[in-house]
């Protein structure tokens, strides 16, 4: 048997240290000389249970039995009055309640100790819990939770060594308990101990009264587990306290156990009996053994006349509740009368008649309950529930309804006979009457009924309520709550009522007007009225108003000052008028969101608003024209607007805009003071822009095929801090454009990919700062557009350069690989003109021209040598994928490319030889290069390698990795020279490696 128990404690000064978490824990541990628990079974024999306390909140300590195996969890909390709460959990499969009633037996550690008629150990009443003359001050046996004062609340905290001391109050002796208790050893020696410095856990008795704290939060069937586990949990489950509540819902007890569990707890105030073999004799025991009874359940089976009878002797009996049971034996009239009784639930049952005399009754449900008549004679009720009652007649509801003049609640729903003259009836003699659901009741229509005092009124799928039915609503001016769905002949509501609070219209096909006026109005649910065109709301309380799927919606009138969210979703019908609601600021001064989504009927909108900060116009298909004017506006979703011709935003507050999916937009203007990110990508016919954002970091502008130079221009001067510029497919941008961009102090990132430039003469003068420079597809550059970079130390910051797809010479490339050394990045991709890259030289001759503009004159010409003392390479990353042209790759020690890291050449499918010496290369992809036949690799942290569809063999490649020590990854996948059976020989050529994939199968 293992206990674990993990609380959270603390006392005393420990409670200021929100942080410190405790533990104690029940052990169990041989040791004769500290006592033992008793002789009830071997198993427990010799077993000290004491409570530990450590800091660690993962140290768990438990009582190791031989037996039984029952697992706890033990959690403690500290409230506010800084009161202990224990609570047990258990960790083993469910065990049904009453399951050792059967044959009286526990485990068989504890055989004989189980009381067949309790299903808890041992025989003792509740008064054996504590033995009489124990002695103890601390016991307190007249309350529920027994006193806990054997700890004092001073509670010393070290530290420095994480311990808790606990100083006791009194000094009490636990070795007469008995076999009730479990045996303490408080001797001098221990007692002095506790503050010294060097404890390492404080242990003290789980004594009876603490144990009766931990138990109060077992329910019915985790005490009966407890009670396995030794002689003292048997009695300390067995208490009284415990069994105030007898629950035997839907469990297979015996009379005489159910006698016996009544004897045993003479105190007991609930009993449940519902789904039981007898609940007749049930109930007649229940209300002869408890005297203090005072809430009985019965269901599912028959009660007899006698039980009726019987109730009259239950003076203390206050809730009675039976569901689905026969009553009698249904042909005779069923006499309740009691004169103390306050609640009565005869739910579901099958009855003839019904006559109820209950003095002091205040709430009554006959719900469900299938009888043509009942009587009433209770002036105290004040809750009625006859909802369901099919065969209740109208003159009988109104009977027992009128019977009770203090009545403040009444469910008649689904009782089809109900008329109007039984509510006005109801009306006249209850005038306290605040909550009425008549829902289900198609014959009535309230045109003559007026209800003052009601503040909840139900009416759902009442087909007999029509327009005129609201002049009665009307004069309930104490009216809260309405609730009117599925009133299928109702067409219009227009309601002037102070106190209305809520109201549901939802599935009324036929309602075409609203109109309501309420200051305290807050909730409004409207919903699948297709035929609603008017909506007209005034109110001081509503904050949100959801008017989804409204297809017939073209009027909208609000008076809403503290309305912060609409939403408006799919009212196809809404025109451009709906703008002027909430532009204003009158109707709606504090609107903050606003969901106008698939509105497919909107073309222009515009909104002036001062208070709104997020705007949803996705899939508005039709809107055409933008104008925006909300200096607090921060989100906006443009998602389907792809007919957007014009937008304006001035001014916004929005921090990033993305209009790329408005394929159509031509003109934009837009003032956004706080905006960082603009995305225009894919606005094709963007001809004029405005762009006024002061704190722009980031500008994408890719394919505004028709954005000019002059757009450019005054982009620049108006957002100085632009970092991030794609101009990609911008055709229309040229020098005068880029020349303007030296306003750009902050410009790292510059992309003029896809465009017809012919020099970068203005890139190299105006972005002096550049870092990042992609000019992919640029194929009118001349083969000298690039010398200023390595000859003239232009861009002196650039570390990243994209060359793909470029039409540049073999000479241009190689001087810029070899001159530009700071260059980190370089993708040369594609380029057709890139032949072999081979940096075995030692000397080349250059031509440097004293000019920056690429003129040249023999007087300033003049040679240089470039030689491997000029500095070490910082090119981390080349990629020079799909270069058809490339035969051979030579990258030796001399060319000092100390910091290579990743090196692609795939789909080179030319490439033949490769010979690289690189000390710090990671990454070599080499896949598709279909004729290589010439591996050399002096790479000696080379981790992966990919040879995918080479055409080289294995005996080059066993070569070239056995100078790779660190290689983990090699793929050699649809190589035709490389077989599987070949893995074992690559394995042994290299240990280091991982992972090895080959696609062909064994031959």
């Amino acid at each position: 048997m293992r206990i674990c128990c993990f609380p959270f404690l603390c006392f005393g000064e420990g409670e200021k240290d929100n942080n410190t978490n405790s533990h104690y824990s029940v052990e169990g541990k041989d040791n004769m000389e500290e006592g033992d628990l008793g002789k009830e079974s071997d198993g427990f024999k010799n077993h000290r249970f004491r409570l530990v306390l450590k800091e660690d909140t993962n140290n768990v300590v438990g009582v190791e039995g031989e037996e039984m195996e029952v697992q706890w969890k033990l959690k403690l909390a500290i409230s506010k009055e800084k009161k202990q709460m224990f609570r047990f959990e258990f960790d083993e499969k469910d065990v049904d309640f009453l399951k050792y009633t059967s044959d009286g037996r526990g485990s068989e550690g504890m055989r004989g100790d189980v009381n067949s008629n309790v299903g808890l150990v041992g025989g003792p009443s509740s008064s054996s819990m504590v033995p009489p003359g124990r002695g103890n001050p601390m016991y307190d046996s007249q309350n529920k939770r027994a006193k806990v004062q054997s700890l004092d609340p001073n509670w010393r905290h070290d530290n420095e060594k994480g311990i808790h001391y606990i100083t006791p109050v009194h000094e009490v002796s636990y070795h007469d308990v008995g076999d009730s208790g479990v045996s303490g050893d408080h001797d001098s020696n221990k007692n002095d101990n506790l503050g010294s410095g060097d404890l390492s856990e404080f242990r003290i008795d789980l004594t009876d009264d603490l144990l009766h704290m931990v138990l109060s939060f077992l329910n019915h069937v985790d005490l009966c587990r407890a009670a396995l586990v030794c002689r003292q949990w048997r009695d300390a489950t067995s208490h009284e306290d415990f069994w105030r509540y007898l629950n035997f819902e839907n469990r297979p007890i015996s009379e005489e156990q159910f006698e016996d569990m009544c004897q045993r707890y003479p105190n007991a105030t609930a009993v449940n009996v519902y789904g039981t073999r007898a609940i007749h004799s049930f109930g007649i025991k229940s209300i002869n053994l408890l005297r203090n009874l005072e809430a009985l359940t019965l269901g599912k089976g028959q009660l007899g006349e006698t039980f009726f009878q019987a109730l009259t002797d239950c003076h203390t009996l206050r809730s009675l509740t039976i569901n689905d049971a026969t009553l009698g034996t249904g042909l005779q009239e069923i006499p309740i009368h009691h004169d103390r009784l306050h609640d009565l639930q005869i739910v579901k049952c099958r009855l003839l008649r019904v006559s109820i005399r209950c003095p002091q009754l205040e709430t009554l449900s006959l719900k469900r309950s299938s009888m043509p008549n009942a009587v009433l004679n209770c002036p105290l009720l004040r809750e009625l529930d006859i909802a369901s009652c099919h065969k209740l007649l109208d003159a009988a509801i109104r009977s027992a309804a009128t019977s009770c003049p203090l009545l403040e609640s009444l469910d008649i729903s689904n009782c089809s006979c109900v008329s109007d003259e039984t509510l006005q009836g109801i009306a006249f003699s209850c005038g306290n009457l605040h909550i009425l659901d008549a829902s289900y009741c198609p014959n009535i229509s309230l045109e003559s009924v007026t209800l003052s005092m009601l503040t909840v009124l139900k009416l759902h799928s009442c087909e007999g309520i029509t327009s005129a039915s609201m002049a009665s609503v009307a004069r309930s001016s104490m009216l809260e709550v309405l609730e009117l769905d599925n009133c299928s002949s109702l067409t219009s509501v227009s309601l002037d009522l102070p106190c209305l609070q809520s109201i549901r219209l939802v599935h009324c096909r036929k309602f075409v007007d609203l109109n309501l006026r309420s200051s305290a109005l807050s909730s409004i649910t409207v919903s699948n009225c297709p035929s609603l065109q008017t909506i007209s709301i005034t109110s001081n309380a509503l904050k949100k108003l959801v008017l989804q799927k409204q297809e017939s919606l073209t009027t909208l009138a609000l008076q809403c000052y503290c309305l912060q969210e609409v939403d408006l979703t799919e009212c196809e019908s809404l025109t451009n008028s709906i703008c002027e609601v909430f532009s204003s600021g009158v109707c709606c001064p504090a609107l903050r969101s606003l969901v106008l989504d698939s509105c497919e009927s909107l073309t222009a909108v515009s909104f002036c608003s001062t208070s709104l900060v997020s705007l949803s116009l996705g899939g508005c298909r039709a809107i055409t024209s933008l104008d925006l004017s909300c200096p607090y506006l921060e989100h906006v979703s443009l998602d389907g607007c792809d007919h957007l011709e014009r937008a304006k935003f001035s001014p916004v507050g929005l921090r990033s805009l993305n209009l790329g999916i408005c394929p159509k937009l031509s003109v934009l203007h837009i003032e956004a003071p706080e905006i960082v990110s603009l995305e225009l990508k894919g606005c094709g016919v963007l001809s004029e822009a405005l762009i006024d954002c002061p704190l722009l970091t980031s500008l994408d502008a890719s394919f505004c095929s028709q954005l000019k130079d002059d757009c450019l221009s005054a982009t620049a001067s108006s957002c100085p801090l632009i970092e991030s510029l794609v101009l990609m497919s911008c055709p229309s941008v040229g020098p005068d454009g880029l020349s303007s961009l030296h306003c750009l102090r902050s410009l790292t990132f510059l992309d003029l990919s896809y465009t017809f430039l012919v020099n970068l003469q203005p890139v190299f003068f105006s972005c002096v700062y550049l870092k990042v420079l992609k000019l992919q597809a640029c194929k009118y550059l001349s083969d000298s557009s690039l010398e200023p970079l390595y000859k003239h130390n232009a861009l002196p910051a650039l570390c990243e350069l994209d060359l793909s797809y470029g039409t540049l010479c073999q000479s241009a490339i190689e001087e810029l690989l070899a001159c530009c050394r700071h260059l980190t990045h370089v993708s040369l991709n594609g380029c057709v003109n890139m032949h072999d890259l081979d940096w075995s030289f030692q000397i080349k001759t250059l031509t440097l021209t004293s000019t920056f503009d690429g003129s040249h004159t023999t007087s300033t010409r003049e040679s240089i040598v470039l030689s491997q003392e000029q500095g070490d390479r910082m090119l981390e990353s080349l990629n020079c994928v799909g270069c058809p042209n490339i035969k051979k790759v030579v990258i030796p020690p001399t060319a000092r490319c100390f910091h290579l890291s990743l090196l692609n050449l795939s789909l080179s499918s030319n490439l033949k030889e490769v010979d690289i010496s690189c000390c710090n290369l990671f990454i070599l992809n080499l896949s598709n290069c279909n004729f290589l036949e010439i591996l050399k690799l002096d790479c000696p942290r080379l981790t992966s390698l990919f040879l995918q569809s080479c055409g080289i063999d294995e005996q080059a490649v066993e070569a070239a990795i056995r100078q790779c020590n660190m290689l983990e990854t090699l793929d050699v996948r649809f190589c035709p020279k490389i077989f599987p059976s070949s893995m074992g020989t690559l394995r042994a050529a290299c240990p280091s490696l991982k992972r090895i994939f080959s696609s062909l199968p064994c031959t």
